[in-house]
Formats: structure tokens, sequence, C-alpha cells
């Protein structure tokens, strides 16, 4: 029986925004992760804050990173798709695991609670979007119990919470989406949908899940599912809860005969550095973090 190493494994955020400032914040509690360095492009304020933290942090990009001893045993990516694609093959090249927050997609997509486990020893993993982190979950929750033909999810944000990279990668959200709807969660047709609300006060993330299942379907199981799965949501985004039971509709010739469950959600974020509203923002964070410990965990195991 293999003993997982007291060390905690090292690790490196590159990109200092507000998505990596409460990335470190979220990580500055883990067991399992010593943030050693946080990286730029240039002298920021979330170059600032990780040096009141104790953290070795640069403007010099990952030039500097990898010049760096001892390098990190992961990197988290929280800067863009495109500086993704041009760092990824340095980081292979060094050894170095990545968790990708950007819409790069190099690697497998991931959710914690569905197939976290699953890509541990993946040189690079894809955190898929807000939307997928909050809804997924409950799709697989669902076609674990019963085969889904066709899932619909409906991802509604704050106008505040969402950043300029999001609303200029809006269509790739909702294909990514879609497409992780189907390969993760387990649907044979996926639809995504987002809404950036622009209500003042900013409103708290709202996500819907219809689920089309067959008229036979085992209710009582699909919501014992759904709760379970909550639950493990739950365990590393707090604010995620279910507003209502799971509701059935009876079958409808419209739905080629199948009836149809819906999930109706919320995601209020910690407020570790971001708002509580943003919990769009904060399931990403609260995931990478996730994803990031069960790697380290493996790493610790294999070193033992």
């Amino acid at each position: 029986m293999s003993q997982t190493s007291p060390q905690p494994v090292t690790a490196a955020i590159v990109g200092p925004g507000n998505i990596g400032t409460d990335l470190l914040v979220k990580l500055r509690r883990s067991a399992s992760i010593d943030v050693r360095y946080v990286v730029g492009v240039v002298e920021s304020d979330g170059l600032a804050r990780a040096r009141e933290f104790g953290v070795d942090a640069s403007a010099e990009g990952i030039d500097w990173l990898l010049r760096q001893d001892p390098l990190p045993q992961i990197v988290f990516e929280a800067t863009s798709a495109a500086a993704h694609v041009a760092n990824a093959p340095r980081y292979a090249e060094a050894d170095i695991q990545a968790v990708d927050l950007t819409p790069a997609h190099l690697g497998p997509m991931v959710s914690p609670p569905v197939n976290g486990a699953e890509h541990l020893d993946s040189p690079n993993v894809s955190m898929i979007t807000c939307g997928g982190q909050a809804t997924i979950p409950i799709v697989h929750a669902v076609s674990r119990i019963t085969p889904v033909p066709y899932a619909e999810i409906v991802a509604s944000v704050a106008s505040r919470g969402a950043g300029p990279g999001t609303r200029a990668n809006i269509d790739e959200f909702t294909e990514t989406t879609a497409r992780a709807v189907e390969e993760v969660g387990g649907a044979v047709r996926g639809k995504a949908i987002i809404v950036l609300n622009p209500v003042e006060p900013p409103m708290i993330m709202r996500d819907t899940v219809f689920c089309a299942i067959g008229a036979e379907a085992d209710r009582d199981a699909i919501t014992a599912s759904v709760h379970e799965m909550v639950a493990e949501v739950q365990q590393y985004v707090p604010g995620y809860t279910l507003r209502a039971e799971p509701q059935f509709d009876e079958p409808q010739q419209s739905w080629d005969g199948n009836a149809r469950v819906g999930v109706f959600l919320e995601v209020k974020g910690n407020a570790d550095y971001l708002p509580a509203y943003a919990g769009n923002l904060d399931i990403m964070t609260a995931a990478a973090a996730r994803v990031g410990e069960l790697m380290a965990n493996r790493t610790k195991e294999n070193a033992a």
C-alpha cells in the first residue's frame, strides 16, 4: 500500500489577473500544493498581491519561470488561448503538467466529479467552461441512471462577471460547452446557451439543465443521483445548490416521445478574491484547484 508524501507539490500560476489571483487565494489553503511562482508579462496588481503573500512573482513571462530552480511540477494557465497554445509545448518539454483555464482546449476536457480521476497523468487538461463546470455534473448524474438522447443547458451570469475574454469568445463558449455536454456529460446530443444579465445589483449565477429521458426512466433514482452529485460538487464549491427538487415532465410527441427532467441550480461564489455574485468565475477556479490537488496527490503517491 502506497503512502502519500507529506511534501506539497510545487506549482506556478501564469496569468496574474482576477482569475489567477482568485486561484492563488484558493490554493494557499491547499495542503497538497505549494504555489511558488506567479508570472505575468507586465507589472500588475496581481503580481504585487502575490509578492505580499510571499510568492516569487515576475513580469518576465515564462522565460523567467523556466529558469527557476526548482521548476514547478504543475502550472495553472490563466492567460489566453493564444498564450497557452504557445506555452504548452514548453511546459511539456520541461515535464510540467498544465491545468488550462483558457479556451485553448489542447488537452482532455475535465469536470472534477465526472472524469477528474481519469486524466491525472495527462500533461495538459482543459477546464471546459464555467457553464460546463456547473451543469455537466448534472447531465452526468442523469446519464449514469438512464440514457439521455438530448440535454440542454442554460447558464445565466451577471454581465459584470463576464470579462472581455468571455464576450469575445461567446460562440466558442457555447460550442465547447455543447460538445462537453455530450463527450463528458454523456448526452447523445447537447446544446448550450449563455445569458449575460445586466441586472443591478448583479445576479448570482443560475443554471438550468434539461435532459430528455425515456418514459419509463426511474425518477427516484435520477433524483437521488442528482442530489449525490450536488453534494460532490459542494465539496469544492460550497455555494453550489439546488434551487428546487428535480422536476419531471411527462412524454410529449414534440420531444420524440421522451419525458424530461429539469434541474435548477445556483452558484454563489466563495468571495475569496472575486465578488460572491461571480459564481461563474469561482466555479472555474475551484474546479481547477480541485483537479490540481488530484494531480498533486497522484504525483506524491508515485514518488512515495
